[in-house]
């Protein structure tokens, strides 16, 4: 296999051997349990996505340039293309802010694996129940990998990791499906790397940041047809010195770790890092929200009572979540924390019901967002991506008191994963609209059992709506 003169590809090369080698015997019980809600959440997340309306404009603009109907479209009865069906499905788990996210590796894995994964499995090749899963932790292993190399630097300097990073999530599982061998793997991630871009910018209101996900989806899946079919891309792509992934996506080689890449790959699973969202928004938003939630619980107070709301966090939080609020469409209302605060405080919840297309121009909600102030703790940043989220909030009230509360880890974390029923509830709330119970209840079978399928494809004529 080709090295690059300054170095071998050493983590390039563990990481597609890894990918190729997988088998479902070499998965925990664990992790096995686990891709299965993940998978299950994501597909709930995209079944409500369909009918929204960055989706139907995505959806109706690709029906008119592409005349392949092979690969469904999730919660809906049109097929396209797989890789442009990829692109979609990608979108829609993304579309609403409600589906899964590593935190410390700050990447949605669900939105950029399965679009690609399943687009394999519906046209390309038959697998198994086992095989599908199998491909499925591929995919949800590599992603946060590659995201750990790069720090929570990586996002802070403008690039969406969803995108940029997510590729190789991508990659990685339609590779496994396609049953690359580790050659061709390697040349799949290189091509995927290459394919990279995301920009930050997108969250202050553009419907292209919802469309994030699904490019790197439908990148990954174009990086493993390629390379199945002989075609190459870099194949030290992460450790290039030049041009790679890691030192043109960083300001300085101090800020990545090659290390992190492939440490422990095979025995330390990812997969169980990966946190669930019971907000609809932002995850850099949800310990605020669960702190105040809390504080609410043993105070009770009116909105007229708060003087002003400080919520004391990560450098990274701070820039990503806590710019003054504008009324600039609904992706920026789900990203701003002191908007999300005030939804919160005023509406009771934050999931989908809350945020309608006029809910941005709610003066209460704006002016309630103007008393919410986010502060830069340097000691909260010191702790590194793993308390990215950690946040201390305090409340003040007009007659002189403060309640405080201080949260590492939102509901539905690593830490604290939710309940299979809590999982089922989201799935049923979010799908509800678009199919009966029946198919509800085939759907959440089919997925809690997959191991036991012998095609895979039984799972995914399901998802039509």
């Amino acid at each position: 296999m080709a090295e690059h003169a300054n170095g071998a590809n050493v983590h390039t090369r563990r990481i597609a051997e890894f990918v190729s080698g997988l088998t479902y015997g070499q998965i925990p019980a664990e992790v096995v349990e686990r891709i299965k809600l993940l998978i299950l959440d994501s597909l709930g997340c995209a079944i409500y996505g369909a009918n929204l309306e960055w989706c139907r404009i995505l959806r109706c603009t690709l029906e008119k340039l592409d005349t392949t109907r092979t690969t469904s479209v999730w919660g809906t009865d049109a097929k396209l293309s797989s890789d442009h069906a990829a692109l979609i499905n990608g979108t829609q788990v993304q579309g609403f802010e409600l589906d899964d996210v590593h935190r410390k590796a700050v990447l949605h894995v669900g939105a950029v694996t399965l679009p690609a994964l399943i687009a394999v499995a519906e046209s390309r090749a038959q697998l198994s129940g086992r095989d599908f899963l199998t491909a499925a932790v591929a995919g949800y292993e590599i992603g946060p990998r590659v995201g750990l190399c790069m720090g929570q630097e990586h996002i802070g300097q403008g690039w969406h990791s969803g995108a940029t990073v997510g590729v190789f999530s991508a990659a990685a599982g339609a590779s496994r499906a396609l049953s690359l061998d580790a050659a061709k793997t390697v040349h799949a991630l290189g091509i995927a790397g290459t394919q990279s871009s995301g920009l930050m910018a997108a969250q202050y209101g553009a419907m292209v940041k919802r469309m994030h996900a699904g490019r790197a989806a439908q990148s990954g899946l174009y990086a493993a047809q390629l390379a199945q079919n002989g075609f190459t891309g870099i194949v030290d792509v992460f450790e290039a010195p030049y041009g790679g992934f890691c030192t043109t996506f960083s300001r300085s080689q101090d800020r990545f770790n090659l290390n992190e890449l492939s440490s422990g790959l095979g025995q330390k699973f990812e997969t169980m890092g990966v946190a669930l969202k019971f907000y609809s928004c932002v995850g850099s938003n949800h310990t605020t929200l669960d702190a105040i939630a809390d504080i609410r619980k043993r105070r009770p107070f009116a909105l007229d009572e708060i003087e002003q709301i400080v919520v004391h966090g990560s450098q990274v939080t701070v820039d990503h979540v806590g710019w003054p609020y504008k009324p600039e469409g609904l992706t920026a209302a789900q990203l701003n924390l002191p908007f999300c605060v005030a939804t919160l405080l005023i509406e009771g919840d934050v999931f989908v019901d809350e945020f309608t297309p006029d809910c941005v121009k709610d003066t209460a909600r704006i002016e309630l967002s103007h008393r919410v102030k986010l502060v830069h703790d340097p000691a909260i940043t010191a702790l590194g991506a793993g308390a990215r989220h950690r946040v201390r909030v305090e409340i003040h009230f007009r007659d002189g008191s403060i309640e405080r509360e201080t949260h590492e880890a939102p509901r539905g974390s690593e830490h604290s994963f939710a309940s299979v029923e809590d999982i089922v509830s989201k799935f049923r709330k979010l799908t509800r609209g678009t199919m009966g119970e029946r198919q509800q209840e085939a759907l959440v079978r089919a997925t809690m059992e997959l191991e036991k399928l012998a095609d895979s494809r039984e799972l995914i004529a399901l998802l039509r709506g």
